[in-house]
């Protein structure tokens, strides 16, 4: 065993066993159904504003407060996860990683049988509102929380293929959600939607939850946090304390990779369907279908990225990935503005290229030692996320005023920061060796 695999806190070297492959399974699909939860609101975000607000106010407003509330679990995230991580490094990674969950279906469930606007009123918004943080409070103690428990769980040498399987996890979660929006408005007709078919997702989403809750009490303490205990090695004061003071370099390098995920997440997966038709006239249902292409390419490459880190270190792989999502988005997007006939095959590579957000929990779990690493991991991606992820599309919209190319060169822009990240990951590879 390395020093450096030592100092990360990382189990011995053996191979992948049958419990390691489902503790992996079982964490990737608890991981899928609470992301399917989290972001299902945002396919039904039109008529949750139709329902949840004043009929008599402009269109528009209702949009800003219905996307308003949707962003609120957005920034409700650094405050759940810095809370549920202090006490995963204090109590064990298991117990968290268990109430993340049930923070989580709860909430959904609930949002499927809260009153409307036409029954109770200014209340409705308001309990939307709650629900809501709540959701973002969970999910914001999931991600690190999950990226944490497999890393531990497996051996050193196999830390990248967890983290990019568990990653493939979540993002078929918003694949899900995708594939079930899809379903319902094929389903039924507006009208229905309106009345009471807008509410299925929820209730669906939160009996998913309540099983993903069922079978992750299958899962054991991971051995890292079972040997802190025994050793009693856990951290003695405030763990986020440890991570502010001795630490900040790790969060520095942590907190400028989520930003490169946020990037290519929220602008090539979830702002490109709706860029499309407003800015290329492709059709919705076209555009829907290209984007679950792309999420399944997506699915995979983040595993692939896994598979590959563990093989040649970061540094080249974050150098190789940012090539290779610059040159392939640049692209797609260029090429949709003179010609659509490629968008199935443009966007389904662009997907697979933005698997290289697989690769990013890896540098982030062994940047910060076992005692304080849910902490470290939580902070720097949650504060990250809430500021990058919650700023983006704002950015990149009022960017598209003068520029048709917008989300090209926002992507094309992180990419280089990706590639400077790599150059600095392997010199200290270098360095360390």
């Amino acid at each position: 065993m390395t020093p450096h695999h030592k100092e990360a806190g990382l189990t011995a070297p053996r191979p992948l066993t049958l419990q390691d492959y489902r503790t992996l399974a079982l964490a990737a699909l608890g991981g899928a159904l609470e992301f399917y939860d989290f972001i299902i609101f945002v396919f039904f975000a039109l008529v949750i504003g139709q329902q949840f607000f004043p009929p008599d106010i402009p269109d528009w407003l209702r949009q800003f407060q219905t996307f308003g509330i949707f962003a609120a679990g957005y920034l409700a995230r650094p405050l759940g996860g810095i809370v549920m991580a202090h006490f995963g490094d204090k109590l064990g990674r298991k117990r968290m990683f268990t109430l993340s969950i049930v923070l989580m279906a709860v909430p959904t469930l609930l949002m499927g049988m809260l009153p409307t606007y036409a029954s109770i009123g200014i209340a409705a918004p308001l309990a939307l509102l709650a629900l809501r943080i709540l959701q973002g409070a969970a999910i914001g103690g999931e991600v690190p929380g999950a990226w944490v428990f497999v890393a531990e769980h497996v051996p050193a040498r196999h830390t990248g293929y967890a983290c990019g399987t568990l990653t493939a996890g979540l993002t078929a979660g918003i694949l899900l959600g995708s594939l079930l929006a899809t379903l319902i408005n094929t389903s039924f007709t507006p009208a229905q939607i309106a009345d009471w078919a807008w509410r299925l997702p929820f209730l669906i989403g939160g009996v998913f939850g309540l099983i993903a809750m069922y079978l992750r009490q299958w899962l054991e303490e991971t051995p890292v946090f079972a040997e802190m205990q025994a050793k009693k090695t856990l951290a003695q004061e405030l763990p986020l304390k440890t991570v502010l003071q001795q630490h900040k370099h790790a969060v520095l390098v942590s907190v400028l990779l989520t930003w490169l995920l946020s990037a290519a997440i929220v602008v090539v997966i979830l702002m490109t369907p709706t860029y499309l038709q407003k800015q290329f006239g492709i059709a919705a249902t076209t555009s829907l279908k290209a984007n679950s292409l792309a999420i399944i390419a997506l699915t995979v490459g983040c595993m692939l990225a896994g598979r590959i880190i563990d093989r040649i270190g970061s540094g080249l792989t974050f150098i190789l990935g940012s090539l290779l999502l610059g040159a392939s988005s640049h692209h797609f997007y260029n090429t949709l503005a003179i010609d659509s006939s490629q968008l199935y095959v443009l966007y389904a590579l662009t997907g697979l290229c933005v698997g290289i957000v697989g690769a990013v929990p890896y540098v982030m779990v062994r940047a910060f030692p076992a005692a304080v690493r849910f902490s470290g991991l939580s902070f720097s991606y949650n504060l990250s996320y809430a500021i990058f992820g919650g700023l983006t599309p704002m950015a990149v919209t009022l960017w598209l005023k003068t520029n048709p190319l917008a989300p090209a060169h926002y992507v094309l822009a992180l990419c280089g920061l990706g590639l400077l990240l790599g150059c600095y990951l392997l010199w200290q590879e270098q360095r360390r060796r």
